[in-house]
């Protein structure tokens, strides 16, 4: 059975998983790490961007290591927005679907969460110097 809590001594959310000699606890950092290898394995992504959004999700209480990767844990959703560089000459779209599926093949074998919302916004394209 998967479940969402907050932790009572960190602002961390987590997604727990009963166990049998106890409760497995995934934090969103540890989504957020696996979602930056995922994004980054696909072809046509340049880069992760690291934008001013990152910083003001954090001011709004959105906490992300990595930066250009926001993980929410919302009730029973896991919500992640992933900001990225597309590489000149590749489909933009194409791209996206790919991060998209990707992203969500990971939160999927990590959480064991089926639906996730997932969000990816373009920031710009990146030519090879």
């Amino acid at each position: 059975m998967v479940q969402t809590k907050r932790r009572h001594n960190m602002s961390e959310n987590y997604i727990s998983c009963k166990a049998e000699n106890g409760s497995i606890n995934i934090s969103e950092e540890v989504i957020s790490a696996m979602v930056r290898t995922a994004v980054t394995e696909v072809d046509g992504v340049a880069a992760i961007s690291n934008t001013t959004t990152g910083e003001i999700a954090e001011l709004i209480g959105i906490k992300s290591m990595s930066k250009g990767i926001t993980v929410q844990i919302i009730d029973d959703t896991v919500k992640v927005d992933v900001i990225i560089l597309v590489r000149y000459g590749c489909n933009i779209v194409n791209v996206a679907r790919e991060v998209q599926n990707s992203v969500g093949e990971v939160v999927q074998a990590v959480t064991g969460i089926e639906k996730a919302e997932i969000n990816v916004h373009v920031s710009g394209v990146a030519f090879e110097k």
